[in-house]
């Protein structure tokens, strides 16, 4: 693949076989973070556990300090009351059997679905449409509750869902480039301590191999796995 002078500019400036240090790491991502829009910055995690097994798939939320930068679109799948407590807590759309139809008929321009336990069965049919987006409710990930006014708040204020992929590696957004270098220092510090608590009790030997940071449109940058996790005592 032929890459523009851009970007092979900023990969002159990193060298892959190097870790660096975290405030170097995030110096290298700024200084590569020069698209003509403020990209996204985002974090790869490669874990010692084998997502073959369901008791070693890591999976969860984590709110993020200082959110994502990301306008989030929410939809809150609801009945009575529940409709009121969504729309003043600022969920973007509101409602239960229209857009179940309007998801049936292939509309899914949200970026995440908030519903109510005694709903579920209505919206199980859906499965195959949510699904693959990823926007499906699920209790783990704290988008099936009757708390909708709690759930929108922290959708909206910067919480993140991850999983492993099949190759036991957690992808997640961080922010966006036009944060100041120590918002998204402790956004990946926050989201890395949540890892840590949710590594698998049958997982062995060195559950955080090692960590990557980029940019939209940048290259990668390899932080050292022993001074990120130093740092978050």
């Amino acid at each position: 693949m032929k890459h523009s002078q851009r970007y092979n500019d900023n990969k002159s400036k990193i060298d892959r076989f190097v870790e660096y240090e975290v405030d170097e790491a995030f110096d290298k991502l700024k200084s590569t973070s020069n698209a003509k829009f403020n990209e996204t910055v985002e974090v790869a995690v490669n874990l010692g556990v084998d997502p073959r097994h369901a008791d070693q798939i890591v999976r969860g939320t984590c709110s993020l300090p200082h959110g994502t930068g990301k306008v989030v679109r929410v939809l809150v799948l609801a009945k009575g009351p529940k409709q009121e407590e969504a729309k003043n807590a600022g969920a973007d759309y509101v409602g239960l059997e229209d857009y179940v139809e309007k998801i049936q008929s292939g509309w899914t321009d949200v970026d995440a679905i908030v519903a109510t336990p005694d709903v579920m069965g209505i919206i199980g049919k859906l499965g195959r449409v949510l699904g693959p987006r990823g926007l499906m409710p699920n209790p783990k990930s704290g988008t099936v509750t009757m708390d909708v006014a709690e759930a929108v708040q922290a959708v909206k204020g910067g919480r993140i869902d991850f999983r492993t992929d099949k190759f036991g590696i957690l992808h997640a957004v961080i922010g966006k480039s036009s944060f100041e270098k120590q918002q998204l220092i402790e956004n990946l510090q926050e989201f890395i301590r949540t890892v840590l608590r949710l590594k698998p009790p049958v997982a062995k030997g060195q559950y955080v191999k090692n960590v990557t940071i980029c940019s939209t449109l940048g290259p990668g940058v390899k932080i050292n796995r022993a001074a990120l996790l130093s740092s978050l005592k």
